[in-house]
This record gives structure tokens, C-alpha cells and sequence, in this order.
């Protein structure tokens, strides 16, 4: 009975051996996988209903690397819902019980619950630091955290991004809570792209949030992830690819941005980067005479 006992004993150490060996290549494969689609990252959102019970007419709507798209809608039309949802992974476990599907199917805790896992960064006009640590240090140990050895470059091109949208330039000695609203928010833009390296970025109606949306827009559509706007602003809608439009808490329309939009795009852009130089005139206490102004219009009649 021993030696059976023996023989039984080798044969469950060979199987079990076999077993962790097997689920070890199948974990392996499953690394492998996600790493291939790292950087590829897909967005389904699954209708639900709105605010009145009713399913939403828009059934289902996709997002691909290297999409633009603006959610807009009047006030209370239920656009930070949409985003609120797509944030939580919304898996008709919300008010408006739309399911988000990542990469095809439904996400793991891991996502939201490893922010070294989670591809989606939310910034809005009230989001604020909470620790009083100087730029410099907070971006250097968000970057060791997130990028390994990358070190000082990418915080220096954090910083630059960052500069780049806020009016006045960031002291990178200076604490995160005394920076002012824009500078705020250039940085967490900043910060997510470069450092966080987001793969989804939902930004809720930064046009109000003090930063400077030309160069924004203008350097947002270098990388390749996919953008989300909430925005009021037609400008950053007619830049998009689509815009969902809101309505009574649901997704009412897909309209695609046509050519013809496009072209009233570029004409909007020269009358918004007037107002923006006129803006920056004022800030920096000088006075904007008529003739300025009579100048400046002529020239855009003429372009």
C-alpha cells in the first residue's frame, strides 16, 4: 500500500507540475497579448436609456486610436454622464445603464483599480492638485512610477507641453495647490499625455478652464490615443471627427464632421486666435486701439 500510495503521490506532483506549467505559458500568452494591444486600445459604448426611461436612439458607438470626438448638448443634457460612464467602465451598473466594452469586451477591476492599468485619464475646469509636493518632484516620481528610467527628458517635455497652454509659464520649484487654475490644468493635461501616456483622455470643458485651446488642439493631434471633449465651444466640435449630440440624458445623433465644416472650422479658428491676442493684450496691460481691431478684421475679409 505505501508503494501505491508513492506511485499516486509522483503522478499528482507530475500533473500538478504540468498544470502550473501549462496556466504559466497561458499567462505568458495572455502578457504577450495585452502588450500587442497596448497602444491600440478600443472603445464600444452599448446604449442604455435617458432620463426618461426610454432606450437611447444612438444603439452603439466606437472609438479608435487616433480619434477626435466632442460630446455636445445644452446644459443638462446628460454629457458628463456619458463621460462619467465611460470613466467607470459602465457596465449597466449606472443611471443610464450603458455598458463600456475595452478592446471588445468588459474590463477587469484591474483597470480601474491599478492606475498603472487604467488607459483612461478624466481632466475637467474643477480638477485640482492635492499635494503640496513642487512640479519638479511630483512629475519626477509620477514619471519613475509610470516611465522606469525615462527620467529628466520627460519631465522637461512635460513641463514644455504644459507651457505651452497656460498663459503664463510653470515654475517647476514651485508647489502643485499654488499654481493658478489654468497652469492646473495645462499640467494635468501635460502630465497625462506625456507621463501617463493615457490612452483615453476625457476632457470636460477645458475652453473654460483658462488654457490656450489653439495650441491645445494643435498638439493634442499629434498623439495618438483618443480624445473625448465635453464642450459648448465649436471650435473644438468642428475639429472632431464626430460629435455625439445629448439630449434629455441620451445619445440622440452621430453627426461625422464634413468638409464643409471643416472649412468653416479654419474661418472660426481666425476670428477665435483675434479674440485670444486681444485676450493676452489685456492680460499683459496694454490697450487694443480701434484701428487695431479695423486692421485685423480687414485682414481676415481679405484671407
Amino acid at each position: 500500500m505505501n508503494w501505491i500510495a508513492l506511485i499516486l503521490l509522483i503522478c499528482l506532483i507530475i500533473f500538478g507540475v504540468g498544470f502550473l506549467i501549462a496556466d504559466l505559458f497561458r499567462t505568458n500568452s495572455e502578457l504577450k497579448a495585452g502588450a500587442a494591444q497596448k497602444g491600440k486600445t478600443r472603445i464600444k459604448i452599448i446604449g442604455g436609456c435617458g432620463k426618461d426611461g426610454r432606450r437611447e436612439p444612438v444603439v452603439e458607438v466606437d472609438f479608435e486610436m487616433g480619434t477626435i470626438v466632442s460630446i455636445v448638448g445644452p446644459t443638462g443634457s446628460g454629457k458628463t454622464a456619458l463621460i462619467n460612464d465611460i470613466e467607470l467602465y459602465a457596465n449597466g451598473n449606472t443611471p443610464t445603464k450603458r455598458k463600456v466594452l475595452i478592446n471588445g469586451v468588459s474590463p477587469s477591476d484591474e483597470f480601474s483599480g491599478d492606475p498603472s492599468h487604467n488607459p483612461i485619464a478624466l481632466i475637467t475646469q474643477h480638477t485640482n492638485f492635492l499635494s503640496d509636493l513642487p512640479v519638479e518632484k511630483f512629475l519626477s516620481m509620477h514619471a519613475k512610477i509610470r516611465q522606469g528610467d525615462a527620467g529628466e527628458p520627460i519631465v522637461q517635455d512635460t513641463l514644455n507641453f504644459a507651457n505651452q497652454l497656460t498663459g503664463e509659464s510653470i515654475n517647476p520649484r514651485v508647489k502643485m495647490t499654488e499654481l493658478s487654475g489654468g497652469q492646473t490644468r495645462a499640467l494635468l493635461i501635460a502630465d497625462a499625455v506625456v507621463i501617463g501616456n493615457s490612452s483615453i483622455l476625457l476632457l470636460d470643458e477645458i475652453e473654460n478652464a483658462g488654457i490656450n485651446r489653439t495650441k491645445a488642439l494643435d498638439m493634442l493631434k499629434n498623439y495618438e490615443k483618443i480624445f473625448i471633449f465635453v464642450t459648448h465651444d465649436p471650435r473644438i466640435a468642428l475639429l472632431s471627427d464626430f460629435r455625439i449630440v445629448m439630449k434629455n440624458g441620451a445619445m440622440r445623433e452621430i453627426i461625422k464632421t464634413d468638409e464643409q465644416e471643416r472649412e468653416v472650422f479654419e474661418e472660426i479658428r481666425k476670428i477665435d486666435d483675434l479674440i485670444l491676442d486681444f485676450r493676452q493684450k489685456i492680460r499683459e496691460g496694454e490697450r487694443i486701439a480701434k484701428y487695431e481691431l479695423d486692421e485685423r478684421i480687414d485682414a481676415l475679409k481679405v484671407g
